[in-house]
């Protein structure tokens, strides 16, 4: 017999009458029903025990030899009326059984194990004693004839009672059978049986036919591949391998196209094709049995597309991520955590910790504690390595107990936020500056008007004109401050746009700075093709060169002469606003056109926001062209852009 363990299993303990199986030339017990325990009066914990270690009264018997004697020949024995002696409740009673001992092989035909089944018939064999012995009990009381009559009559109801034994236990064959049926139809996966000479669906159940999406019209009793053609292609030719080798076919996560309740629907199955095979060892059918998978392979695949997701965002984000163990100790972080401290893989949190500023080493014990309270760890701390520039680190991470709120894991990020802190900075000087910037102006804006209103009864006096003055140069401060915030906030929120048009660039640029001219303070030099024209914001390249011309009167004041330079470059023009001036250190060169940078950045020398170059820069991108500087201490400075001289280049 060849029947798949779980089916064998479900047969086994669906049966109301004692059935179980013993394995190998020990009789070792591997499955037994409830009613053969409640037979034998034991419990599960004979499971696995032999036989004889279980039944010590049947020692001597020839129960263990018969079946031996089916693992060693393969042929069923069965027995009608055995009696057997079990001891229940201390003491030994015999019961009566009519017994079938079937052998159970493996898929090379192997035989392993027997399958045990026992009716118990002990009330028939009784009323058949109780006949017998009121039969002699007749023959001591009644004339040798009446004897004879009545022993005849007790034969007769010997061969009546065997008739019905036999009746019974072709009942019961047939109620196995329908068992057998009604496990498959009721099983909670999907079964169909179907026959090797045609393959025709001999069993199917509901589950079967939701899995395919068909109706029972279309599948039960009709060849499997009529009913199921969309699969025939991939796995017509491994149904016929099983047929031909005997060998059972698994998959898992099969992915299917299956036309389901008339569409096409794609499916994930784990299934097999089982063979079963008759007495002779050929195969005669196929037993599929699958479990539609689509839902957990989908959700699978939604979490790790959920977990590319994340890790794309925190390698994006340039986040490291670790593990700690707090009971063993052992770190485990990421490619971009180990970049971050540069300590290689493997690093302890003590070795993190011995490079922390000596002010911070506090925080990570401090936040750890709390944590014990809060499950969350988040701290920032600065992090010192030889040769390399101070880095502030920022630490978020949860923290995991166990049933007694003891720690046991953290899982945690760690974020280089070092610019972010250098920006915080550049914020807080810039908000010093600013109201420093602006209070100048609006004190000495309010100290004229105090005046002008003193001076409003005699408007003629000689300090009048030079008061009025006063006043409109701090106007014009504010308003260039305002005007420089107004510019930043536009480019923050997308808002330059560009009035383009062809324009001389050399006249520009002799008129732009007129200011320094009359002042008298620096000589306005400009060399090059002032006959240039190009295609751009006239009113913005305006504001950049003279942006460009008022840092070189602001920073270098002791050079007189300011160079303006035109150079043409195949499809573009480079204007450069050259001193003589002291020159810029080389560490702050790559920041000027940062926002909120200053030069003097202890705004003690020269005024401004610090937002002008920054300012520049983005009029400048935005017109398709380059910014730069190049300068060296005691050398002077040239600050330089580019521009397209066509109307080829798209606003950006």
């Amino acid at each position: 017999m060849h029947l798949d363990k779980e089916i064998l299993a479900g047969l086994i303990e669906g049966s109301p009458y004692p059935m179980y199986l013993v394995l190998g030339d020990e009789l070792r017990l591997v499955l037994a029903n409830a009613a053969t325990l409640k037979a034998w009066g034991k419990d599960s914990s004979i499971i696995g025990k032999r036989l004889i270690e279980i039944l010590p009264e049947f020692a001597g018997k020839p129960f263990g030899s018969l079946m031996r004697g089916v693992l060693t020949s393969g042929e069923a024995y069965h027995a009608v009326s055995v009696p057997i002696s079990i001891e229940l409740e201390g003491q030994l009673k015999t019961f009566y059984y009519n017994l079938s001992y079937q052998p159970v092989k493996a898929a090379n035909n192997e035989i392993i194990s027997v399958v045990c089944h026992a009716t118990d018939v002990t009330q028939l064999v009784e009323s058949a004693d109780n006949i017998s012995r009121l039969g002699l009990e007749a023959v001591e009381n009644n004339e040798r004839l009446a004897t004879i009559n009545e022993a005849l009559a007790a034969t007769n109801e010997e061969l009546a009672a065997t008739n019905e034994e036999l009746t019974e236990s072709a009942r019961l064959l047939e109620l196995s059978e329908v068992r057998f049926r009604n496990l498959i139809l009721q099983a909670p996966f999907a079964i169909c049986v179907i026959r090797a000479n045609d393959l025709m669906v001999t069993e199917v159940n509901d589950r079967y036919l939701e899995l395919v999406g068909k109706k029972r019209s279309s599948v039960d009793g009709k060849p499997i591949w009529d009913a199921v053609a969309e699969a025939a292609e991939v796995y017509a030719p491994v149904m016929e391998r099983v047929i031909q080798s005997g060998q059972a076919f698994f998959a898992t996560e099969a992915e299917v196209v299956l036309i389901r309740n008339g569409s096409p629907e794609q499916v994930f199955i784990d299934f097999v094709y089982e063979p079963v095979t008759d007495l002779s060892g050929i195969v005669s059918a196929i037993m599929v049995v699958g479990i539609d998978v689509s839902d957990k392979v989908r959700s699978r695949h939604a979490i790790e597309e959920m977990e590319e997701r994340i890790r794309l965002a925190v390698e994006a984000a340039e986040i490291g991520t670790y593990d700690l163990n707090y009971k063993t100790g052992e770190l485990v972080g990421s490619t971009r955590f180990d970049e971050m401290f540069g300590l290689g893989h493997g690093v302890t949190r003590e070795t993190i910790i011995d490079h922390y500023h000596p002010d911070d080493v506090h925080l990570s014990v401090l936040a750890h504690e709390e944590a014990k309270n809060t499950g969350q760890i988040f701290y920032e701390a600065r992090y010192l390595r030889e040769g390399f520039p101070m880095k502030w680190l920022r630490f978020q991470a949860k923290v995991y107990f166990d049933a007694h709120g003891n720690r046991l894991r953290t899982l945690g990020t760690v974020m280089d936020i070092t610019a972010y802190k250098a920006l915080q900075q550049q914020k807080d000087d810039f908000i010093s500056i600013a109201s420093h910037e602006l209070k100048t102006p609006l004190t000495t804006l309010k100290a004229s008007l105090q005046l002008l209103v003193r001076m409003r009864e005699n408007p003629n006096t000689v300090l009048f004109p030079k008061v009025i003055d006063q006043a409109s140069r701090s106007m014009d401060k504010i308003t260039e401050l305002v005007d420089d915030l107004l510019n930043v906030s536009k480019i923050n929120q997308g808002h330059v746009g560009l009035k383009k048009d062809w324009f001389n660039l050399g006249e520009m640029l002799e008129k732009c700075c007129i200011h320094v001219r009359e002042s008298g303070s620096h000589d306005l030099i400009l060399e090059g093709d002032t006959s240039l024209m190009i295609f751009a914001d006239e009113h913005r390249i305006d504001q950049v060169v003279v942006n460009l011309v008022n840092n070189a009167v602001k920073y270098a004041p002791d050079s007189k002469v300011i160079f303006l330079e035109i150079e043409e470059q195949a499809d573009r023009v480079k204007v450069s606003v050259r001193d003589n001036g002291p020159g810029i250190p080389a560490d702050k060169l790559p920041h000027l056109f940062d926002r909120y940078f200053r030069a003097d950045e202890m705004g003690t020398q020269v005024s401004g926001l610090g937002l002008g170059l920054f300012i520049c820069a983005d009029i400048i991108k935005r017109h398709g062209g380059e910014i730069g500087v190049e300068s060296k201490p005691g050398e002077g400075s040239k600050f330089f852009f580019t521009l397209p001289i066509g109307e080829t280049v798209k606003e950006i």
